[in-house]
């Protein structure tokens, strides 16, 4: 049945198309085609400046972390993984240097440490431990042999240790 009504609806629509087309003349036309190029245009642009970065950037992610069988992840823990990575590259503790030597300072300040957990100041030892141990669950190099995760899980390391001698001591 809806699919009955949706044929109607475009049925509909082409003939009302057609029929303004076969009644206007040429250059009504062309300046009509040329006010939709333009206004698509713009919203391209829009769209582009305001989120492209992010909009060209999340899809490739997903497609590359179920490439790389990470095994485990959903696609909500792939999205925080994505924020982590970029909040590194950001930060530049995970740039890649010549021959795939990780480069970058192994010293973690307080407010990355609670970032790359995921955590906010104020929480238990517990819970930096329990954050610590899920991340490590997923990406540690033994669980993903495939994939090449030791600077991200050593940051993981470096971050609980920072957050535990820092306020639990």
């Amino acid at each position: 049945m809806n699919l009955f009504l949706i044929g109607i609806i475009i049925f509909v629509i082409v003939y009302l198309f057609l029929n303004w087309f076969a009644r206007t003349s040429s250059k009504k036309i062309a300046t009509t085609i040329k006010k939709i190029a333009v206004y698509i245009s713009l919203i391209l642009a829009m769209l582009l400046a305001i989120g492209g970065k992010y909009i060209f950037s999340l899809p490739f992610l997903f497609v590359i972390l179920s490439g790389l069988k990470i095994k485990g992840f959903t696609a909500l823990q792939m999205f925080q993984l994505w924020r982590l990575i970029q909040f590194l590259k950001n930060s530049g503790r995970f740039s890649q240097g010549q021959f795939g030597q990780t480069q970058g300072s192994s010293s973690v300040t307080s407010d990355e440490a609670y970032k790359l957990l995921g955590l906010k100041r104020g929480c238990t030892k517990e819970d930096v431990l329990n954050a610590a141990n899920k991340l490590q669950k997923k990406i540690h190099p033994d669980m993903n042999r495939d994939v090449k995760t030791e600077r991200l899980s050593q940051l993981v390391n470096e971050a609980k240790e920072k957050i535990i001698k820092a306020d639990f001591s």
